[in-house]
């Protein structure tokens, strides 16, 4: 906190057309603070997932017939 209580702060909502009435703006202010978002949380770790944790590795590429082609189905590439 900056300590500066006494100064006054700008509205974070500001209604300019319309008189909606409090269940309204109740209703307004949760959707606005929930796609906001917050900003006080931490980013998620960017480190990559696992070899064991990829999904990618399940799903089978296209066999093709020809020479070596039993080989080749069961290898991932």
């Amino acid at each position: 906190m900056s300590g500066d209580d006494d100064a006054p702060s700008r509205p974070t909502l500001r209604i300019v057309r319309g008189e909606p009435d409090a269940a309204e703006l109740a209703a307004l202010t949760a959707v606005l603070a929930a796609a906001g978002g917050g900003g006080d949380d931490e980013a998620p770790d960017p480190t990559p997932a696992s070899g064991w944790a990829r999904r990618t590795d399940l799903v089978r590429g296209p066999v093709h017939p020809g020479p070596g082609g039993w080989r080749a189905s069961a290898r991932p590439r």
